[in-house]
């Protein structure tokens, strides 16, 4: 979800973040601002950044019905579109955050969820790496002789967070129909992590019905299932990535002098590569690991054969393709922070955000919106139905 509001922020929507009120000796708020590397203070940390940046920060305790009611006044005062939450379902009614209820401030509310397994389980957490594991992805990932692997990155979070992005997004086009073809009205989106991460299964699950043979469905290192001899390659000096997707891409790479000699009758056919697969692989790695990566991409853009340098993280950062896309944020002091690009090219969207926002540091700018007065608002204070940030001078999110 914090991926999935990140990108209402990069469109220049205002976007608030609701975080608990303080609980005994735990450290306050979302448990995020406290892992990685200290940047800012003592609750933004460099985990938390990037997800969090261009938006405001309130905390309020909706265990109290005081903080639900303060939660209704504000998405009915603030005039809220769309209302996103990322906790149990079965929490959802106590919390006051269900769709029936919030939706009694606004009947136009969308509002969206992302959970493990969808509102039927509504007492299981979901964690990225446990759905990984669970949706077969663990499974599908590694090394065809090892133990099943995790992604480098939290693909099924961030895939729940494109489903809420889509879903939302589709729901406001319907919103602006016409009321005789349906528009004007609110909605309720359910995201399950589990069913979309599955839904991403297309080039495995249905194989399960042809009778396919296990190896199909199962780790494969760096290689291709179906399309030989698309794998990495041992250079001199690192590694390449080759991808040939057809027969016309084999014959212009073994065209190429070194290779000639990988080239044979049967080889010439995907079916025939794909039944001497492992010989191809061994055959082309003990050419390839003689030349430099660099000798090996001038051949490869020569025959216009794909591929790809396996780049570490600093080098994606400097990319040409990429390098001019970054979204930035600036510390407080100044200190300007590169963060990833956006996934899409929009001209009216923001590239730079305003730093994430100290912990309940917009809570008392905006219940005084909501037109509470400052004796109301410090009365909640003082019962602990929300936590505010006074002594921060800060500037918070554009609006």
């Amino acid at each position: 979800m914090p991926y999935a509001t990140l990108r209402f922020a990069q469109l220049g929507w205002r976007v608030i973040k609701i975080e608990a009120t303080p609980v005994g000796k735990r450290l306050p708020g979302d448990p995020n601002r406290y892992i990685g590397t200290q940047v800012v203070d003592d609750d933004r940390n460099s985990y938390f950044i990037a997800p969090n940046v261009g938006k405001e920060a309130i905390a309020l305790d909706l265990k109290d019905p005081r903080g639900r009611d303060l939660l209704l006044r504000i998405i009915k005062e603030l005039k809220v579109d769309v209302f996103c939450c990322n906790t149990l379902p079965g929490r959802y009614e106590s919390l006051g955050i269900d769709f029936a209820t919030l939706s009694q401030a606004t009947p136009k509310l969308i509002w969206a969820g992302i959970s493990a397994m969808g509102p039927e389980y509504p007492h299981v957490p979901g964690y990225d790496p446990a759905l990984q594991a669970m949706s077969g992805f663990m499974e599908l990932t590694g090394r065809e002789d090892g133990q099943p692997t995790l992604s480098g990155i939290p693909l099924i979070d961030l895939k729940a967070g494109d489903e809420v992005y889509a879903g939302v997004c589709l729901a406001l086009a319907e919103q602006a129909e016409p009321l005789e073809f349906g528009g004007g009205k609110g909605a309720e989106i359910h995201v399950s992590m589990l069913q979309a991460a599955a839904s991403w299964l297309i080039t495995t699950l249905p194989l399960v019905d042809f009778d396919c043979d296990d190896s199909e469905i199962t780790r494969c290192g760096n290689e291709h299932r179906k399309f030989i001899p698309t794998n990495a390659y041992p250079t001199r000096d690192g590694y390449i990535y080759v991808a040939i997707g057809n027969d016309l891409q084999w014959q212009r790479f073994t065209e190429i002098e070194k290779f000639t000699a990988v080239a044979n009758e049967v080889r010439q056919t995907n079916k025939g590569r794909l039944a001497e697969r492992q010989a191809c692989y061994e055959d082309i790695s003990a050419i390839s690991v003689n030349f430099t990566t660099a000798e090996l991409t001038a051949d490869f853009v020569a025959a216009t054969i794909p591929h790809a340098v396996i780049n570490d993280i600093r080098q994606v950062r400097v990319l040409e393709a990429l390098s001019g896309k970054l979204t930035t944020t600036r510390t407080p002091d100044g200190k300007l922070i590169h963060m990833q690009p956006m996934a899409v090219d929009s001209e009216s969207a923001r590239s730079e955000l305003d730093f994430p926002a100290k912990y309940g540091q917009h809570t008392r700018q905006i219940l005084a919106e909501t037109g509470l007065n400052e004796a109301e608002i410090t009365s909640l204070a003082d019962a602990g139905v929300i936590f505010g940030n006074p002594q921060s001078g800060e500037t918070g999110a554009k609006q």
